[in-house]
């Protein structure tokens, strides 16, 4: 069974459970998703299964657009509303504001890390020093928000200042940082009240499927239509499936072969020794 899914997940779910669900569904452990989810958060979900777990790599690299709710007033130390309050304040902000720190942050920055995550420092990950009440000095990590903009009323309750902001972002980016971040530049604490992936690359919301659902199996050559593919014959496709590496007759620096099956042999890129090769970089079918 090879092939990928797109999940819509539902709150309170893991990353973890989902693809424990659909390697059962499948009866499979070669089952891997594209970028995590945190429990709280909702929407789209790419999940690999059998050789396609040799794409997870390539579909996490892709950009994706958030829905998310921002509650001023309020700081946790998960900087969500999961966490342990550390600070409230009555805060009043109005739209323009809101709107002129949001335009303020379209760019690329470097974002600090959030204490909760599972980035490794010293071999040990980040929440694991939340956890034992050590200090551990947080990294920063370049990110870039694409787009960003308010698409929710502004509104006023006991106090705090609550608004939906849709954001298109680079790989790596913490939305739960970026919250904090623009509440900072407004002058207060917040913290994520909600959170949604809409897109993630070309996969959508709308196509999305729930856990339960009957699922859309999609093959690897209709998840990689960004790049060139190229149809092989035998010859050639003897010498992908012994990973030579070959000419570089292409005009793009990656390039997916597919069999007289339409089935994806392999995905090449640009031999960093020679611009004049292209070399294996996932190897879908071996013989």
């Amino acid at each position: 069974m090879n092939g990928i899914v797109i999940i819509n997940k539902e709150k309170d779910y893991t990353s973890r459970d989902v693809v424990n669900i659909i390697s059962k569904k499948y009866n499979t452990k070669k089952v891997g998703h594209a970028g995590t989810l945190d429990p709280m958060a909702t929407g789209v979900l790419v999940v690999c299964i059998g050789n396609s777990t040799k794409l997870v790599e390539l579909l996490t690299n892709h950009d994706k657009e958030y829905i998310a709710e921002i509650t001023l007033g309020t700081l946790t130390d998960t900087l969500d509303a999961t966490g342990i309050i550390l600070k409230e304040e009555d805060i009043n902000v109005n739209q323009q504001q809101i709107e002129d720190v949001l335009t303020s942050m379209i760019g690329k920055y470097m974002q600090e890390v959030p204490i909760y995550s599972a980035v490794k420092i010293k071999g040990k990950k980040l929440y694991e020093y939340a956890r034992n009440d050590e200090f551990i000095e947080l990294p920063k990590r370049e990110v870039e928000i694409k787009k960003l903009e308010l698409i929710s009323n502004v509104d006023y309750i006991n106090q705090k200042t609550i608004f939906k902001i849709k954001c298109l972002v680079s790989k790596g980016t913490y939305i739960r940082a970026l919250v904090n971040d623009i509440a900072s530049k407004l002058g207060t604490v917040g913290m994520m009240s909600a959170l949604e992936r809409t897109k993630q690359g070309a996969f959508d919301i709308k196509d999305a499927h729930k856990i339960n659902d009957d699922l859309n199996l999609l093959e690897p050559r209709q998840v990689l239509t960004q790049y060139k593919q190229v149809k092989v014959d035998s010859s050639l496709e003897n010498d992908i499936l012994n990973g030579k590496v070959i000419d570089h007759l292409y005009d793009e620096d990656i390039v997916v072969f597919l069999n007289n099956n339409d089935e994806v042999i392999a995905i090449y890129q640009i031999s960093d020794k020679d611009q004049t090769k292209i070399k294996p970089w996932k190897m879908l079918i071996t013989k």
